[in-house]
C-alpha cells in the first residue's frame, strides 16, 4: 500500500530552521517525483518545491527559493526539506505528494496520486 508520511514539523522562531522528511513506503523514489506543498487558514494549497525522480531535478517557488533546499535518500526512500531563515509567512501545515515520474509539471496538486497527512510548521517569536 502506497503511503507517504511526514515528520519534522514544529514551533521555530522567525530566522531559524526546520527540517521535513517524508517518508515513502508501497514505491520507490525511481518511480515518483515528489513535491512539497502548503497550506494556511482560508489559502489554497500551494507548491513549495519538488525533486523528480528520473535526473533529481528540483524546482521551488519563488518565495522560498534561496532559502528552502529539497533533496532524496533513494536508500531510505525518503525527501527532504531543508528550510532555513523561516519567516513567519512560511507558517502552515506541509504536505508531501507523489505524482508519476513522466508529469513534469509539479506545482499542480491535481497531479499527485499520494498525498501524506501533513506536519505542522510554525513561525514565530
Amino acid at each position: 500500500q502506497e503511503r507517504l508520511v511526514e515528520s519534522g514539523g514544529g514551533l521555530v522562531q522567525p530566522g531559524g530552521s526546520l527540517r521535513l522528511s517524508c517518508r515513502a513506503s508501497g514505491f520507490t523514489l525511481d518511480e515518483y517525483s515528489i513535491g512539497w506543498f502548503r497550506q494556511s487558514p482560508g489559502k489554497e494549497r500551494e507548491g513549495v518545491s519538488s525533486i523528480s525522480s528520473s535526473d533529481g531535478t528540483t524546482d521551488y517557488a519563488d518565495s522560498v527559493k534561496g532559502r528552502f533546499t529539497i533533496s532524496k535518500d533513494t536508500v531510505t526512500n525518503t525527501v527532504y526539506l531543508q528550510m532555513n531563515s523561516l519567516k513567519p509567512e512560511d507558517t502552515a501545515v506541509y504536505y508531501c505528494a507523489a505524482r508519476p515520474l513522466e508529469i513534469v509539471l509539479w506545482n499542480v496538486k491535481e497531479v499527485y496520486d499520494y498525498w501524506g497527512q501533513g506536519t505542522q510548521v510554525t513561525v514565530s517569536s
